[in-house]
């Protein structure tokens, strides 16, 4: 504990888990989009967020939405996964992974994870698509319990860092199922030279207000694809056909778009990603070095990625140390928390499918975020 007051020491009394960080340039853009008073979603910001965003993870589009969550379920609607369809994810990640699923008719089936990942297990992933799953004369896979069609995988980068993308890649393919992303967390991680949420035809980011940047709440959709670019554009700011002054929807849409103002303070953050990744590896650095003779293992990035370490990670002893630790830890003022709750024991998805998910329950009893801001 004394090491992360060491860390944090600009924090004050209470050191969050991982809080924001604002410049002048922030207030700046934000102050001359209110002046402009194009502060919905009509304005100059949004379309250079998504510019930005497009060039630094290298994507072709980038399609800003309200949040990751819009983002994920526009991005499986345009993968082409509807009402009766299952898609295939992981049991650790953040409820609306599981969330978006269900938005677009579909049944999640929840498979185990890596503990060197964090995030979906490629060896899961081909073992239950082996002894679960039959594919018609043209490919594509079915569920032999359920009979239902396996139309998509949604792998989660958990923490921001990468899993095994390129086994998954591979074996979506050979499937025939959809490989859409979600790197909610990973902005500025990569497997390989590749930017995370790029192996897919479509990929999301989040840019909640505890992400590596911020724009309040936010999230894009990435893909290289100009249709499905063009399409989630349209979807995504409620259908609506453009016209200088008629109000003409051509089909069922939503009202996704980010907010002018929130982009402004998008267009500002992303400026300083660079620095935000650089000060993140450096702390992570730091923990690693300080837990490496101790009985407390760190959780490091895996050879040929590179993290952005969004949130830090140590592992206890058993799910009674862990929950020592937490409760210390809150006594002294520090920010930590254990993972969520794994999706299968959710009251809404207790009736899904799921392999045995042996490394998900030893992840879960063990596993605490640290505080892992970038200093002030």
């Amino acid at each position: 504990m004394a090491f992360i007051r060491r860390l944090y020491e600009a924090e004050g009394d209470v050191i969050p888990l991982h809080r924001p960080l604002f410049s002048k340039k922030e207030e700046h853009l934000v102050l001359d989009c209110i002046q402009s008073t194009f502060v919905s979603s009509i304005g100059q910001y949004v379309d250079q967020f998504e510019q930005a965003v497009a060039r630094f993870t290298g994507s072709r589009y980038a399609v800003a939405t309200v949040n990751g969550t819009a983002a994920l379920q526009v991005a499986l609607s345009l993968a082409g996964v509807s009402r009766g369809q299952e898609v295939i994810t992981q049991a650790i990640s953040f409820v609306a992974t599981a969330n978006a699923i269900q938005y677009v008719g579909a049944e999640p089936i929840f498979l185990d994870c890596d503990r060197d990942t964090l995030g979906l297990s490629a060896d899961a992933l081909e073992l239950f698509l082996t002894e679960n799953t039959r594919q018609d004369e043209s490919g594509l896979t079915y569920n032999r319990k359920t009979g239902r069609q396996i139309a998509a995988c949604v792998p989660m980068h958990t923490f921001g860092h990468p899993v095994r993308i390129e086994r998954i890649q591979t074996l979506c393919e050979r499937y025939r199922i959809a490989l859409v992303e979600d790197a909610a967390e990973a902005l500025g991680s990569y497997a390989g030279d590749r930017h995370l949420g790029r192996f897919g035809r479509l990929g999301i980011l989040s840019f909640n207000g505890n992400k590596i940047i911020t724009t309040g709440g936010g999230g894009m959709i990435l893909t290289d694809d100009p249709e499905l670019a063009r399409c989630a554009k349209h979807l995504t700011t409620t259908a609506k056909v453009s016209h200088k002054w008629n109000y003409f929807h051509d089909r069922i849409g939503y009202n996704f778009r980010l907010p002018n103002l929130n982009a402004a303070l998008g267009c500002a953050q992303l400026e300083n990603i660079d620095y935000f990744i650089t000060q993140k590896r450096k702390i992570a650095a730091r923990y690693e070095s300080f837990f490496r003779d101790g009985r407390i293992p760190f959780f490091i990035e895996r050879p040929d990625t590179r993290s952005n370490y969004w949130l830090n990670a140590i592992f206890l002893e058993n799910r009674e140390d862990r929950d020592r630790f937490l409760e210390l830890s809150s006594l002294r003022g520090i920010m930590c928390r254990p993972l969520w709750s794994l999706l299968i024991d959710l009251p809404m998805y207790r009736h899904c499918q799921c392999d045995e998910l042996i490394n998900a329950r030893w992840l879960s009893d063990r596993l605490v975020n640290i505080p892992s801001s970038v200093p002030k």
